[in-house]
């Protein structure tokens, strides 16, 4: 423990020197105009009510230069500046009419909560995000905070997209995202400023009243928080899918989706008689084919520093680092046959065919640009799902029970026992 503290020590103090070099040569990051829409110099002059459809560049923030990609990295910089044709929507018509419901409280993705007039709730997610708040105070107090700023440019602007495609060959739920752009109009009202003319992910929300799923016989759909409720109120007379939810967890591995903490679950709930049966539901694709180069993320996603923060590479290069508190608390309990079944369902199902067809999703642009890559390791870690799969349960077995509840799940009061694991 001594050892990986000094190191841990080292490596800060290298970054810190490494960081205060680059900004001495390159000098701070220009806030650089986030929206680029081709043809539209004054978004106030514009009338988008005659436009049903515009091309629009995600941002243009994270434009770099030689030295800019040495030191932070390549990453997805040039898919995030490529204009991409996007829908023009407004509220009033968009799903037969929306009304919002509330404002988001995610810390970096500005969203709002919308409800059709079919009662399903839908979520608008910022293509763009803040990490602003996310910043550490010894970031801000070295003027190095436009370094981990910049760490957005290695999250795909539009990998959720490509996610849905590849999860519906496997049969793993998705929120059936779709990219707009949100003008400023009278719907928005006090959030026009915040969230006018901006694009966004339209997607249906994690959780609601309202069934959206393909699923019969569907009670409501929850968060993690209101799963736990659940599990304490009626007991052992709430299922979880485990092999689903097995599923589910390789296929983050599959797509490199390193952040899959409480929160960006929902959960189906399908009701029989006096019994629950819950279906996982994955949210939030904003880190899956996250990719990182460069020498300061390099340093910083050190398996000893942040071993959670791996890289979209052809190979897991880390696989500890990817086995979560979630994991220990839904799944240690799963054998090891069922974590084999599913890596192989997942290698009969997703064939080189499959793969390449979910990709060109994207615009050829897009596809062009990073879509075979990812194609190409999607294909190689495919390969290894069973090997994955069996050292995935290795190291989950190894893990302790929790002694705390799980991030995400905090605020939530639950028994000693269910702090521990979901099936105690």
């Amino acid at each position: 423990m001594f050892i990986k503290r000094v190191l841990f020590f080292i490596v800060i103090v290298l970054v810190v020197f490494v960081a205060l070099i680059y900004i001495s040569v390159s000098g701070p990051v220009k806030e650089l105009k986030t929206y680029k829409i081709e043809g539209m110099e004054d978004l106030s002059d514009v009338n988008f009510k005659e436009h049903d459809s515009i091309q629009i560049a995600a941002s243009t923030l994270y434009m770099g230069n030689g030295l800019k990609n040495l030191m932070q990295g390549g990453n997805y910089r040039e898919a995030w500046a490529t204009p991409i044709k996007v829908p023009v929507v407004f509220l009033d018509t968009l799903k037969g009419g929306m009304k919002i419901i509330k404002e988001g409280g995610g810390k970096q993705t500005h969203s709002l909560r919308l409800k059709a007039d079919n009662d399903v709730i839908y979520t608008l997610r910022s293509v763009d995000k803040d990490p602003k708040p996310l910043v550490p105070e010894f970031a801000r107090t070295l003027g190095i905070e436009n370094i981990v700023i910049d760490g957005v440019s290695a999250q795909h602007p539009y990998a959720a997209i490509a996610v849905a495609a590849l999860a519906e060959e496997i049969g793993v739920l998705h929120t059936n995202p779709q990219i707009v752009f949100v003008p400023e109009q009278s719907l928005l009202d006090k959030y026009n400023k915040k969230y006018g003319n901006r694009l966004y992910l339209l997607e249906y929300e994690t959780k609601g009243k309202t069934n959206w799923t393909t699923y019969n016989d569907v009670d409501e759909i929850i968060d993690t928080d209101n799963l736990q409720k659940l599990k304490m109120k009626h007991g052992n007379r709430v299922f979880i899918d485990k092999r689903a939810l097995v599923k589910a967890r390789l296929f983050d591995l599959l797509i490199g989706d390193w952040d899959r903490h409480a929160k960006q679950w929902g959960w189906v709930v399908q009701k029989e008689d006096d019994k629950y049966h819950v279906i996982p539901l994955p949210g939030d694709r904003d880190n899956a084919f996250f990719k990182i180069n460069g020498l300061v993320p390099t340093i910083i996603s050190n398996q000893n520093i942040k071993p959670e923060l791996r890289s979209f590479l052809k190979e897991i290069d880390y696989l500890p680092g990817l086995v979560l508190p979630f994991d220990v608390y839904f799944l240690q309990d799963v054998p090891l046959e069922i974590f084999l079944e599913e890596a192989e369902f997942i290698q009969q199902q997703l064939t080189n065919e499959t793969i390449d067809k979910a990709l060109k999703v994207w615009p050829p642009s897009f596809y062009d640009l990073d879509g075979k890559e990812i194609a190409t390791k999607i294909k190689i870690r495919r390969n290894d799902s069973k090997d994955y799969a069996k050292r995935f349960k290795e190291v989950l077995d190894e893990k302790e029970v929790l002694q705390e509840p799980l991030k995400g799940s905090e605020d939530v009061e639950l028994s000693e026992n269910l702090i521990k694991c979901f099936d105690c």
